[in-house]
């Protein structure tokens, strides 16, 4: 980043603490907030949706988003791998700050201020449902990856950032029965990629991972959809927070199409003529889409529709082992990826009270929600000494002309690349046009060397502002010390 990097705008928490909560819950203010949910697929590719041309996968729900709102068309994931582009959702920052590197590794910290944490202030109730993946949720029992006695110093539920209630999972699960995996595979050679759904007389055995509340672990109501599964807890947190008149927040992220994927009988006999791989991947998407569009539904029948605030997005790009079916619409690399692939994605906002459908070709970044949000909820806002990676794109909901200030950086497992506008750099060494070439075929470093070693610079200057607030030079090192972390070093040009 450059000389003039900007500081982060942030929620001054001194500032809100002195509001008074009844003050924001009068007919009038309450009637100016809008409600926020945040809808997160995991591992669905760019080219995963039919309006971006997928031309099996059915997506209608998401496809009238995307019709009625704005439709992103370089809609960035912040990693190409799942944990550090939730970091970034929730506090506007990019996951090398706060050491979320890759999956299942740092935490969230509990020192950063979240979205969740901030709308607090603004008398937003505030709710997690689905995939969590930034923490465990005991130190009791073994689950999932991490959970368990064995590594306490992970204990990080969402009631640890601003959530006032959660149902939710440290990791993935089966897009079907979430709970169950087969005691015997049909097809062995497919095990690690998803089975065929669990009859109701068929022999199971527990998954590993479990759903989780404030209350302690959930054992009700956790057969079929995975997705309607959390829906089912979404949808009433969102009616009670209508009865008591209060703002919210509800993030959403659902489990679909991460392996495994499982298909339920109705979604599998949608796809009954395609491969078996592609018939549990699409199942598990079009499963997932059903649940979107009952969510909208359910909003117009509160009354609430047109000022709540829905984004799309995915957390990465396709997986890209097990020869899966998930397609990036043709850009280069998948998950795991810095080539666009991996983190473009599919992304989409509707807000009926104040956006109008467009086509926006402006890079924009998951980091991007957190400021966005902030802004339209009209929080009072101060300079504090947090750096924000994220930039506020409200003018780009309105309808106004608006252009990033600065390129998008990345960072994942020893690989880093440079996102402007126009060009984008690669590993120090490669440089594409990637509104010319957004396949990314064409290295055109010879042929433009200022403009590699300016973003090279600039990359080299991000990437150590980055370092400085993973080791505490915001808030310290308490968490730091806790979950023992190395900053990762780079290879990075001189």
């Amino acid at each position: 980043m450059s000389k003039t990097t900007k500081r982060s705008i942030i929620i001054s928490l001194a500032v809100l603490s002195q509001i008074q909560l009844t003050n924001c819950s009068t007919d009038n203010q309450r009637e100016d907030l809008p409600n926020v949910i945040l809808l997160m697929a995991d591992d669905l590719g760019w080219g995963d949706t039919g309006y971006n041309g997928n031309p099996v996968i059915k997506t209608p729900n998401l496809d009238q988003m995307a019709a009625e709102g704005i439709q992103f068309n370089r809609f960035y994931s912040a990693a190409p791998v799942c944990s550090p582009t939730r970091a970034s959702c929730l506090t506007g920052r990019h996951p090398y700050r706060t050491g979320v590197f890759f999956a299942n590794t740092g935490i969230l910290r509990p020192e950063e201020i979240t979205i969740a944490e901030v709308l607090n202030q603004k008398g937003y109730t505030c709710g997690h449902f689905g995939k969590w993946h930034l923490g465990t949720f005991t130190t009791n029992e073994k689950d999932a990856n991490r959970g368990g006695p064995d590594q306490p110093e992970f204990l990080n539920p969402p009631t640890e950032h601003g959530f006032e209630t959660y149902f939710s999972t440290e990791s993935k699960v089966p897009t079907w029965d979430p709970m169950l995996k087969p005691v015997k595979f049909e097809k062995p050679e497919s095990a690690g990629f998803g089975w065929n759904y669990l009859k109701s007389d068929e022999p199971s055995l527990p998954y590993g991972t479990h759903y989780w509340s404030p209350d302690g672990m959930v054992t009700e109501n956790l057969r079929g959809n995975d997705s309607r599964v959390i829906m089912d807890r979404a949808i009433p947190f969102i009616e009670e927070a209508v009865k008591s008149d209060r703002p919210f927040l509800a993030v959403i992220w659902f489990h679909a199409p991460h392996l495994p994927c499982v298909a339920g009988p109705e979604y599998a006999a949608m796809y009954k003529d395609q491969h078996f791989k592609l018939q549990q991947y699409a199942g598990s998407v079009t499963a997932m889409d059903d649940q979107i569009g009952r969510l909208r539904t359910s909003l117009k029948q509160l009354g609430i529709g047109d000022n709540t605030m829905i984004w799309f997005c995915s957390d990465n790009g396709p997986e890209g082992k097990d020869t899966a079916p998930g397609r990036t619409g043709g850009f280069r690399g998948r998950k795991r990826s810095l080539f666009e692939g991996g983190v473009r994605v599919p992304g989409t906002v509707v807000w009926p009270k104040v956006v109008k459908h467009a086509e926006v070709n402006t890079p924009v970044v998951t980091s991007d929600l957190m400021p966005t949000i902030i802004e339209a909820a009209g929080a009072e806002a101060g300079q504090d000494d947090r750096m924000m990676d994220g930039e506020s794109i409200l003018p780009v909901l309105k309808g106004e002309v608006w252009e990033r200030k600065e390129p998008v950086g990345f960072a994942s497992s020893n690989h880093f690349s440079y996102n402007g506008r126009q060009y984008k750099m690669v590993d120090g060494n490669q440089l594409y046009d990637i509104l010319d070439d957004p396949f990314e075929q064409n290295d055109i470093a010879k042929d433009h060397p200022d403009i590699l070693e300016r973003y090279n610079n600039d990359f080299t200057n991000w990437y150590e502002s980055c370092r400085q607030s993973f080791e505490g030079k915001e808030y310290g090192t308490t968490s730091l010390k806790r979950v023992s972390q190395n900053y990762p070093e780079m290879n990075l040009r001189e």
